[in-house]
């Protein structure tokens, strides 16, 4: 098959790339840098021809509540309007466990996002995905107050990046489910756990604390609707460790510096911190 990965030069979408290409298929990475931009629309008609999947995994640029809404609908009515003109049969796109139980500018983005798809008349699967291992440190970091790290004690369960890209791999060769499936790691444990975990394998010695009053990058969340775990999640069992340290994700940068976000379609580097900060609204 031919499936054009939407994306395809971010970390998640060059592992998929990967994934596709080993398989036999004919996988097409797009992003900017390639000639394809799904906010103008240049390049997805040329991209989408002869097509039979389209996986999308960008991500926006900004995060500011305005721009990141724009970007998702744009983006989406755009890609919808060109998979329809080329016959495409399905389009997979990646978002996040919680979209639709936690209240954040982004998350409203991703809902509308999903809604656009669903409605598009386009076959369809949406994968959610919990909280990657890879961006665990920066969660303490976002979290931390005069040194003490302040977690809400909810529980998550946070899956390795390849797992993400295995799991959308499968989804691209099997018949869309119109519907949203969700995917989750093998552990279940408090944000805190996690986190603490994270930390000591970089030897940070960060006290954490469990505090009911903190938030979830700026989202108030408990486990009553399982928010950060997924209630029907599908449990990943090919990760078999956690890549604690951020330098195992980008092993050239240093934690306080920048990483590629694993979603994002462009090489260039993105503050961790200013993405989650920017979460809050």
């Amino acid at each position: 098959m031919k499936i054009v990965i939407i994306g395809g030069t971010g970390l998640i979408g060059k592992k998929l790339t990967s994934i596709l290409s080993a398989a036999g298929h004919e996988a097409i990475p797009a992003s900017p840098s390639s000639g394809v931009n799904t906010l103008t629309g240049e390049g997805l008609a040329a991209a989408f021809t002869g097509a039979d999947v389209v996986v999308d995994v960008s991500n926006s640029p900004s995060f500011a509540p305005d721009e990141v809404m724009a970007f998702f609908s744009t983006s989406a009515n755009n890609v919808a309007a060109a998979e329809k003109a080329a016959g495409v049969k399905h389009h997979v796109a990646l978002s996040v466990v919680g979209t639709n139980r936690m209240d954040s500018g982004y998350m409203k983005a991703k809902i509308a996002q999903e809604k656009i798809i669903a409605g598009s008349g386009i076959p369809y699967t949406i994968l959610r995905a919990t909280q990657f291992y890879e961006f665990l440190p920066a969660i303490g970091d976002f979290s931390t107050v005069d040194g003490v790290v302040h977690l809400p004690p909810v529980h998550m369960q946070p899956l390795a990046a390849a797992d993400v890209s295995a799991e959308l791999a499968r989804i691209a060769e099997a018949a869309p489910v119109n519907g949203i499936v969700e995917v989750a790691g093998p552990e279940k444990l408090t944000i805190a756990e996690f986190v603490q975990r994270a930390l000591a394998a970089k030897k940070d010695p960060r006290k954490i604390v469990a505090d009911p009053g903190s938030t979830y990058f700026g989202a108030r969340v408990d486990d009553q609707q399982d928010r950060l775990s997924g209630l029907k999640a599908k449990r990943s069992s090919m990760s078999d460790r956690a890549p604690w340290t951020l330098q195992e994700a980008c092993p050239s940068l240093k934690v306080q510096e920048s990483c590629q976000s694993p979603f994002h379609d462009e090489p260039h580097k993105i503050p961790l911190l200013q993405i989650f900060r920017n979460l809050r609204h």
